[in-house]
């Protein structure tokens, strides 16, 4: 005997197929172009901002890598802004979030870079650094994320009453 589960309704307003896993977009994708160009400009503004932030302030061998952890804090930070403009408030912008989100802040935001740090502080016997690091990284993207996205809502509720 078969067991039919009820599909959940979807949520009102904007849904997202990125994020949401109710849905399966992958049969909707198709490589636009103009998409894909949005993307590569915004990648490599986004990195050549982390590299000039990382020559600006570059991280002595076996030290805290400072200026990585503020480029992923505040990368994410931003990511928390955009997501919520682009889908509350600028839900028909069809380029922003793969400009913004996923080329510009995608080529900003470095974690790979964050691991090969953490890789290098524990080879070279900087483990208490690289635990400090890890647990600093996370904690704050994270608190990041979810103050720019409250301060992000509370902004627009209050602007439109």
């Amino acid at each position: 005997m078969e067991h039919h589960h009820p599909v959940e309704p979807l949520p009102r307003g904007p849904v997202d197929s990125d994020v949401d896993l109710r849905i399966d977009g992958r049969a909707q994708r198709v490589h636009d172009p103009v998409i894909l160009g949005a993307i590569a400009v915004g990648g490599a503004i986004g990195a050549a901002a982390r590299y000039l932030v990382g020559l600006g302030w570059p991280t002595p061998p076996g030290g805290f890598p400072v200026s990585t952890l503020i480029i992923n804090v505040i990368g994410c930070g931003l990511i928390g802004i955009l997501m919520v403009l682009v889908t509350d408030v600028l839900t028909r912008q069809r380029l922003l979030r793969p400009f913004l989100g996923t080329g510009v802040l995608g080529g900003f935001t470095t974690f790979s870079t964050y691991a090969v740090d953490i890789q290098q502080l524990v080879t070279g016997r900087n483990a208490g650094i690289a635990l400090l690091y890890l647990a600093t990284t996370v904690v704050g993207a994270l608190l990041a994320v979810r103050a720019s996205v409250s301060a992000t809502r509370a902004l627009i509720t209050w602007r439109t009453r």
